[in-house]
C-alpha cells in the first residue's frame, strides 16, 4: 500500500498528485458536472504506482459537486445496475460524485477554482492486517481496508467483483481557496469534507468496464 500525504507545497500545472489544480482526463473526457449542473470540485487525484495490484499504472481522480455534500448511502442488493456511477441505486436520489481511473491524460486548461492546488505525496508502506483481516485506517491507495462497520462487497453491472483501491478516513479536510464559498454541512469553515467527512472506501472494476465504475462505500 501508499500512504497519501497532503503536504502544504503549492501545485503547479502539469502535476500528476495533488488536491484540487490541473486535473488530468483521458482525451475526450470532459470535466465532471453534477446532475444539478455545477462543475465538480477536484477533491484530489495520484498516479497509482505500479506495483498496486490490479490498478497500479491508472490515474485516480476523486470528484464532488460543491454544492452537494451528503453520504452514498449502502444499496439493498449486491449488485449494482448499469450506470450505477450516474444513476446510483435507492435510497440514493443523485450522483453527485464522479470517481475515475484513467490511462492517458491531458492537463485541463484550468485548475479547480475551489481547492487549494497542494501537493501529495505517495509513500509505500507495508500493510498489517488484524484478526478480522483490516489493514490500516489511513489515506492510501492499495492494502487492505480498515472496515468501521464490517465489510462491504458489491458486484460491477458487467458482473465483476469490485475490488477495493482507496481508503479516505473520517473527517480529512481538503484545504479550500480563501475565495472559495464554505462548504455545506463542512466539518471545517476552511476545508472541504468527501462525502459529509465519512470513512470513504473506493471499490472499483478490475475489468475496467468503464472509466467510472467505482463505488464509494461511507462509513460512520
Amino acid at each position: 500500500m501508499y500512504l497519501i500525504e497532503i503536504t502544504s507545497t503549492p501545485a503547479v500545472a502539469g502535476d500528476r498528485n495533488t488536491i484540487g489544480g490541473w486535473p488530468i482526463l483521458d482525451p475526450g473526457q470532459t470535466w465532471p458536472a453534477c446532475r444539478c449542473g455545477t462543475q465538480m470540485a477536484l477533491f484530489f487525484q495520484l498516479d497509482i504506482p505500479l506495483d498496486v495490484p490490479t490498478f497500479g499504472g491508472d490515474h485516480l481522480l476523486a470528484f464532488q459537486c460543491p454544492r452537494h455534500n451528503e453520504a452514498c448511502f449502502p444499496p439493498r442488493d449486491r449488485q449494482l445496475p448499469a450506470l450505477y456511477w450516474d444513476q446510483p441505486p435507492p435510497p440514493n436520489k443523485m450522483s453527485f460524485w464522479r470517481i475515475l481511473r484513467q490511462r492517458a491524460g491531458v492537463r485541463a486548461a484550468s485548475a479547480d477554482p475551489h481547492l487549494q492546488p497542494l501537493r501529495l505525496t505517495l509513500e509505500r508502506a507495508e500493510e498489517v492486517s488484524d484478526r478480522h483481516g483490516n489493514g490500516a485506517s489511513a489515506f492510501k491507495v492499495g492494502g487492505l481496508p480498515a472496515w468501521i462497520q464490517g465489510p462491504e462487497n458489491y458486484r460491477c453491472a458487467c458482473g465483476t467483483e469490485l475490488a477495493f483501491l482507496c481508503q479516505v478516513p473520517e473527517n480529512v479536510g481538503f484545504p479550500k481557496r480563501p475565495e472559495a464559498e464554505p462548504q455545506i454541512d463542512s466539518f471545517s469553515a476552511a476545508e472541504y469534507g468527501m462525502f459529509l467527512g465519512n470513512e470513504v472506501y473506493l471499490l472499483a472494476c478490475p475489468a475496467r468496464c468503464d472509466p467510472a465504475a467505482v463505488w464509494p462505500v461511507n462509513q460512520n
